[in-house]
């Protein structure tokens, strides 16, 4: 087994842990006040990896279950080392197949106990790898996506609007790139479906340089509250029924098909040898399958699908930086 090395400089390492654990805090301390004075509180387990193990390293997984509004809500902080990056790392790069590797982010879920309330999800991730003697390699992705059970157009249109603009200052191209990609990423391909109404996701970036390219990533998670808060607050009160939650347990179930199907993040955590509970905290708390459900052509639950789980472009008509 190759020695699990430290790939870039201590200061370079310090500033993007710093950064990402302030974000992991600032985050759940604002959904702590969402769920108000008496409401659920995260629970804190802070870990490490132990020598030995495949992964070295360590982090803090919060996790909030049975709150007021949120069923469940888990926002993880990680800082691995491992001695070769996992398959699912290196499709794209098979020159660094084999290679020692660092990596750290936080990665969020947040189920809302009201359907009307989306689900959303969020991560922020920088790598870096190289074979010994290589000066390393180093990398971002990340992004965010909105899943809702009922389609509200404002809503998407909001959540787009704010990841647009928190990418703006890098650059037009990166919205339009960014939602198309996030568009092809989050698709069911087994059910030919869109997970949600998406969002923005791009992985393997480094094409603005180091610092601009973590600037564009912490833009990225710096938006994040702003995107999806207002949304709670205006539907977390709206009156359900024993009908919508039915619907939103079903639709929980596409959720967890692509995360343990097809999302390179969760491949990625279990190649690796990463901590099961942390990787999985994505995971709904309670959840149904139906055969062959099918909903009236009037229905709002049908109105989903036909409006909301497809490619659109939310900010048709829309420029940068717009009200």
């Amino acid at each position: 087994m190759a020695d699990v090395q430290t790939l870039n400089p201590a200061d370079t390492v310090a500033r993007v842990r710093g950064y990402l654990v302030g974000l992991q805090a600032r985050i759940t301390d604002a959904l702590e006040a969402v769920e108000g004075e008496g409401g659920a509180r995260f629970l804190v387990d802070a870990w490490s990896k132990p020598p030995g193990e495949p992964l070295q390293g360590d982090g803090i997984t919060k996790i909030m279950e049975g709150g007021r509004v949120f069923e469940r809500a888990g926002c993880g902080f990680s800082h691995v080392r491992g001695p070769q990056l996992p398959p699912s790392a290196t499709q794209h790069r098979p020159e660094l197949a084999g290679a020692p590797f660092e990596a750290m982010g936080v990665s969020l879920v947040f189920h809302p106990r009201n359907p009307y309330v989306p689900t959303v999800h969020m991560n922020v991730r920088m790598i870096a790898a190289g074979h010994p003697g290589q000066t390393p390699t180093c990398w971002f992705g990340g992004g965010m996506d909105l899943t809702p059970y009922y389609g509200f157009e404002e809503d998407a249109v909001h959540f787009h609007r704010t990841c647009r603009d928190a990418l703006a200052p890098f650059g037009d191209d990166k919205y339009p790139r960014f939602k198309q990609w996030c568009d092809e990423y989050f698709y069911l391909k087994h059910r030919s479906e869109q997970r949600g109404v998406g969002g923005v996701f791009y992985d393997d970036f480094s094409e603005l340089g180091f610092e601009q390219s973590l600037a564009m990533t912490q833009s990225v998670g710096d938006a994040f509250l702003k995107a999806y808060l207002p949304i709670v607050e205006k539907r977390q009160n709206l009156p359900f029924a024993e009908r919508e939650r039915d619907f939103q347990l079903y639709r929980r179930g596409r959720y967890v098909e692509f995360n343990l199907v097809w999302d390179r993040g969760t491949h990625f955590g279990l190649q690796s040898g990463g901590r099961t509970e942390s990787i999985l905290l994505s995971m709904p708390p309670l959840v149904s399958w139906s055969y062959q459900r099918s909903d009236a052509a009037d229905s709002a639950e049908a109105d989903l699908t036909q409006r909301f789980l497809v490619r659109r472009d939310w900010l048709a008509g829309e420029s940068a930086g717009a009200v």
